[in-house]
């Protein structure tokens, strides 16, 4: 399998769903601090869990599946934050890869400058920047305790309102999951729109 179509697989989240709880809490942690994985679904990933497990496609409680995504939110964020921490001027240094781009750790910094220490809680609804925020901070050397009430935070917020979201929809509403591309589709136009965003603000400045 080439590359490209396993970042295609990884990307499509009705395919890591139907692998199963473990898979989408990989995937959570990994999209949290892994700078490789930037590129993974976050957002709607989250809720799409949450649509499932309210239809009962998904055959856990929805306590079992916060409890889960939670805990992968908090210790991949954490895994970023310790490799910013002792490998980040590593990480700053490295050329342009297909895996890695500077300009994320670029906008990342600009939007910690925006909004100091609330960017670690922010950042947690934003793609990309969610990814590289605590990388960013552990280069900073931001404090210990600061940083992980920061990240629990975050991740409490983040996984609570959007896995709670799609469930509350799912129970609901359960034919929504016969339209699912269309939640993605959603999704993915905000995302865009933050993305899009953000760089012209950059610019901008």
């Amino acid at each position: 399998m080439e590359i490209s179509e396993i970042i295609k697989y990884l990307s499509d989240s009705k395919e890591i769903i139907s692998l199963g709880l473990w898979a989408v809490t990989f995937v959570v942690y990994a999209e949290n601090g892994l700078f490789f994985a930037f590129f993974l679904p976050g957002d709607y990933l989250l809720f799409l869990t949450g649509v499932f497990v309210g239809t009962g496609f998904l055959k856990y409680t929805i306590v079992t599946v916060l409890l889960y995504l939670f805990v992968a939110a908090v210790l991949g964020s954490l895994t970023g934050f310790l490799f910013g921490r002792f490998f980040g001027s590593t990480l700053e240094n490295r050329p342009d890869r297909w895996y890695f781009k500077k300009k994320h750790i670029e906008s990342t910094h600009d939007f910690f400058e925006k909004y100091g220490n609330q960017a670690l809680i922010i950042s947690r609804f934003l793609p990309y920047i969610r990814t590289f925020a605590p990388i960013l901070a552990g280069i900073s050397k931001m404090n210990y305790p600061k940083y992980l009430f920061l990240n629990v935070s975050g991740a409490a917020l983040w996984v609570g309102s959007l896995v709670g979201g799609g469930y509350f929809f799912g129970v609901q509403f359960p034919w929504i999951i016969n339209y699912v591309q269309y939640v993605i589709l959603f999704f993915l136009a905000i995302t865009t729109f933050t993305v899009i965003k953000g760089y012209l603000n950059i610019k901008k400045s």
